[in-house]
Order: structure tokens, then C-alpha cells, then sequence
């Protein structure tokens, strides 16, 4: 599976859309370079006052674009960078994915993938109605959760729109995506 990088972003302080870039540096066991949720320990608000050491497996949160021409079906208007993503992708199928994925991203980075983004009640303040378009029950009952997945960086570097992704599969037995 080959996609695309569509867009990158980050943003200093702790707010829900990120400011869209040209590009991006990811660092190496740290995240992006001048994003709020850059470093070794958790940088999520709620995470950070149950237990700040924790490991941060959310360095990196990446959106499928395909999602927004899906919302957009529904109603929605949503562009890349609004739901907070540092990269918004193209051609692969995030949320299929399995734990400890790599993404290979142009020449030089590698992204780990973690887990799900669990969506918060942020969503539903930006477009009322739209964290029941990407967090609902399927028909047999499954919770389905839409809002990307989460990443750590293995290999850093700079990350531009157009770069190449190459997913590269975990070893068996592939675990399947978990919120974290």
C-alpha cells in the first residue's frame, strides 16, 4: 500500500485545529518539532494530570483526507488540519492498519503507529453533529471511530505535502488498532 502526504501541520499551544505548514521536522522519540504534543511523556491535557510520566505514544496523529469527502456526504465541511492532524494522507486505509505499523514517509522518516485517536467532545464544539459522524456504533455493535490514528517516530526528518508513504506491515500475529 502506497499513499500520500495531502498536508502537514502543528500548532505551539493545546487547541483543537493546527496551523497548516509547508513542512514539518519529526524528531526522533519525540514528535513534531514545535507542537504541543512534542515529547518522550504524554502531552495530552487529561493524560498529563493522571500520570505525566507515561510513555507518549500520540507523537504524530494522522488523518485519512478520505474522511473529510465522506463527512462532506453528510453534511460536513472539514479540510485538512481542522480535526488537529500533523499529517493528513491519501490512498491508505488508516484505520485498517495494525498496531506497530510502519510508514515510511519520503526518504529518510518512519512512524510507528500506536493506536486509534479516541474523538472528544472538541469535535462536536467545531461542527455540531459531527463526533457522531466519526465515533458511532456499527450495526453489530462495534464502537467505529473515525478520527485517525496515532503514531510514534522511530526515524525523524522533514515530512512535506507530496511526500510518498510506504506502509510497511508488522510481523504476525498483526494486532488491530486499540484508542489510546
Amino acid at each position: 500500500m502506497v499513499g500520500t502526504v495531502v498536508a502537514v501541520a502543528k500548532a505551539k499551544g493545546h487547541r483543537f485545529s493546527k496551523d497548516p505548514a509547508l513542512e514539518i521536522l519529526v524528531v526522533e522519540g519525540l514528535g513534531v518539532a514545535g507542537d504541543a504534543h512534542y515529547g518522550s511523556t504524554v502531552r495530552h491535557r487529561s493524560r498529563v494530570a493522571t500520570d505525566p510520566t507515561q510513555p507518549n505514544l500520540r507523537q504524530v496523529h494522522l488523518i485519512p483526507s478520505e474522511l473529510f469527502q465522506e463527512l462532506a456526504g453528510k453534511g460536513f465541511e472539514v479540510h485538512p488540519t481542522d480535526l488537529g492532524e500533523n499529517i493528513t494522507t491519501a490512498g491508505i486505509d488508516l484505520l485498517s492498519l495494525s498496531e506497530e505499523t510502519v510508514l515510511r514517509i519520503g526518504s529518510e522518516v518512519e512512524l510507528m503507529v500506536t493506536g486509534l485517536r479516541n474523538p472528544c467532545a472538541q469535535i462536536e464544539k467545531f461542527q455540531k453533529g459531527l463526533l457522531g459522524a466519526v465515533l458511532y456504533k456499527s450495526t453489530d455493535g462495534r464502537l467505529v471511530r473515525k478520527s485517525g490514528i496515532m503514531a510514534v517516530v522511530k526515524r525523524g526528518g522533514v515530512v512535506r505535502k507530496g511526500d510518498l508513504i510506504d506502509v510497511v506491515d508488522p510481523l504476525l500475529p498483526h494486532k488491530p488498532l486499540k484508542p489510546i
